[in-house]
């Protein structure tokens, strides 16, 4: 099919050429052979005619001369007649098709007198990157051609991607619409077999009904909700009895407390049952009533006895235990009671002494509040008597330790709210797509969840592909990236950002070649890790107007050129540039928005609420 000819070559200045517009042709769009084309306009493509090669440009300026009159008199000034007038565009060389490819390359430049051609769709298709066997999705139309925006899905999806934009700008609605084609296409009987999805949404947009397009079957929201009763998250307990973590999470100070908490986290490992707790738990008592001698080891009992309480014996199990001192005299080698009865001799508790102290029924007590116990009150229970263990045998203050527990009970009473201890496959307990909302969780818990999922989920993955080879993909999407991946120190402590970062630049710089790939939508992508930013892969940028936000994009986004940088601050909303190694060069797209289904992240309409 011939081109349209617009043109000719009339000056040339390095990347830079002017051409000599044949009519003015200031239609918005062209229609050429049965084609809808982009007509002429700054920004737009057209292609330079070199024989067999076809150098690709776009317009960076235009302006008309006047070619008959220079009077310079109102009276006699007949200038800009349409008979009098030149248009000259001016173009800037962005590449060359050259047999059927489209090359970065300066190898081939425009010469005067080349022909200029409406750039046509044929042509488009190879300059973003399409080839005619290549798979893609459409999901809205490129803004100054008006031509159909494709996202090639291997290129594209089997990336690291990065949506970025400010509040308002669309980039959840983009975030959804990318899913949402992808899960519409022809590929999603075998998507649901060899891929999983996760989203950890922390505003709960997420969370309508048949979003993405999905019901009930191929999607599940796990709601997470730390001020009422709501769902859990199954967590193996590998990752949440992790010594690191929980040091990390209970802010634990290192001279003393990390210590004790990682003795502490072996030792309940450990235990294979109740009958073992219990029997550890008695054993510490008896060890110390067998050194009380006059007021030694006085507060080491009154701490064991806090510590039962906490773990559900009552009060009256224990009154023997209280009433001790008042009870009770001294020996050497036996303790007996007022009336001469031997509780302890040889440093043996007697069979009357522990009917006395009720060691039996205290014991039994703790068997059944251990077992019925969750994993989380388990530990923490076991945590308790660890305490006295600590002050009593290795003469660690008391004034070390307690500080820690202030934190470490409310950290675990917001977590056994939210997380289920389950060593199970954790691939076999969620859906195609599962989506965590953490709308109504607490900032610990913003912070755990997504480190403790996205960590075990890449190491489950990453083994069974190391033993069995690739056969199944991991897509994590982190909605507002930034509350967890910032590298800016927030009052959340320099170990606990550490290795949180860690963690996903781990992933980030390995999990491509094992199938597991996230996507991050931000409005603020200076506050994320520059080293995650710059394993991304493929980018879509709304509009951004921060400063740093927009140097960190210069910083890390390779294939970002002057021109579409400059556009991103004017951006209309839904408006976006696309860029990165699925496509050649970049594009300006406006996204297609779904009517029916699409995130709750709307504007809201005063007028209407007001009614």
């Amino acid at each position: 099919m011939k081109s349209k000819r617009v043109g000719v070559i009339v000056e040339v200045n390095d990347q830079f050429s002017k051409v000599g517009v044949y009519s003015l042709l200031n239609d918005r769009n062209i229609i050429w052979n049965g084609e809808l084309l982009s007509g002429i306009k700054v920004g737009a493509y057209l292609t330079v005619n070199q024989n067999d090669i076809k150098v690709i440009a776009t317009v960076s300026s235009e302006k008309v001369i006047d070619q008959q009159n220079t009077v310079k008199s109102e009276e006699f000034d007949n200038r800009f007649h349409k008979n009098s007038v030149n248009r000259i565009i001016e173009l800037k060389t962005k590449g060359v098709i050259e047999n059927n490819e489209f090359k970065i390359t300066s190898k081939y430049v425009p010469m005067i007198g080349n022909e200029v051609t409406l750039t046509s769709k044929e042509e488009l298709d190879i300059i973003y990157g399409l080839k005619t066997e290549d798979k893609a999705l459409i999901i809205g139309k490129t803004v100054l051609e008006d031509y159909s925006a494709k996202i090639p899905i291997n290129k594209f999806f089997a990336s690291h991607i990065g949506i970025f934009g400010n509040t308002g700008s669309g980039k959840s609605n983009t975030l959804h619409k990318l899913y949402f084609e992808l899960f519409k296409s022809e590929y999603i009987t075998n998507i649901k077999k060899k891929s999983k999805f996760f989203i950890i949404d922390f505003n709960g947009e997420y969370c309508r009904e048949n979003i993405f397009g999905l019901n009930d079957t191929t999607r599940k929201i796990i709601r997470i909700d730390t001020r009422n009763s709501a769902d859990k998250l199954n967590i193996k307990s590998d990752y949440i009895f992790d010594a690191d973590i929980l040091s990390i999470l209970f802010d634990a100070r290192p001279a003393t407390q990390v210590p004790f908490l990682k003795k502490a986290v072996k030792r309940f490992l450990k235990i294979k049952n109740e009958v073992e707790y219990a029997n550890i738990e008695i054993g510490l008592l008896i060890s110390i009533l067998r050194m009380i001698r006059g007021n030694n080891h006085i507060d080491c009992l009154d701490d064991w006895i806090k510590a039962s309480l906490s773990a559900g014996v009552d009060k009256q199990s224990l009154e023997q235990l209280n009433d001790i001192f008042s009870n009770l005299k001294y020996g050497d080698q036996k303790l007996k009671t007022q009336d001469g009865i031997v509780l302890l001799e040889d440093t043996q508790l007697t069979e009357v002494g522990r009917d006395y102290f009720k060691i039996d029924k205290i014991e039994e007590v703790l068997k059944k509040n251990f077992k019925e116990a969750s994993k989380l009150k388990q530990f923490l229970m076991f945590l308790e008597f660890q305490r006295v263990y600590e002050i009593t045998y290795n003469a660690t203050k008391a004034d070390f330790i307690n500080p820690l527990f202030s934190r470490i009970r409310p950290a675990i009473s917001s977590l056994d709210k939210v997380l289920k201890v389950d060593n199970t496959k954790s691939k076999s307990q969620y859906k195609m797509m599962t989506i965590i909302s953490l709308v109504n969780a607490n900032s610990e818990v913003k912070r755990l969840i997504p480190m403790l999922l996205s960590k075990m989920i890449y190491d489950e993955h990453k083994a069974v592909v190391s033993k069995k080879g690739l056969y199944s993909t991991i897509h994590l999407i982190i909605d507002e990236a930034h509350n967890i991946l910032n590298s800016q120190f927030k009052n959340i402590g320099d170990d606990w950002q550490d290795y949180r970062l860690s963690i996903f630049e781990e992933i980030i710089k390995e999990g491509r070649k094992f199938g597991f790939y996230l996507t991050l939508a931000s409005q603020r992508p200076a506050d994320i890790s520059q080293t995650i930013m710059s394993q991304l892969h493929n980018y879509i940028i709304h509009r951004l107007v921060n400063e740093r936000d927009l140097q960190m994009l210069t910083s890390t986004m390779p294939t970002l050129d002057l021109t579409s940088y400059r556009m991103i601050p004017i951006l209309g909303q839904g408006e976006a540039i696309i860029t990165g190694i699925a496509f050649k060069i970049p594009v300006a797209v406006k996204i297609d928005k779904e009517n029916d289904v699409r995130p709750n992240s709307d504007d809201v309409i005063l007028h209407e609420l007001w009614v």
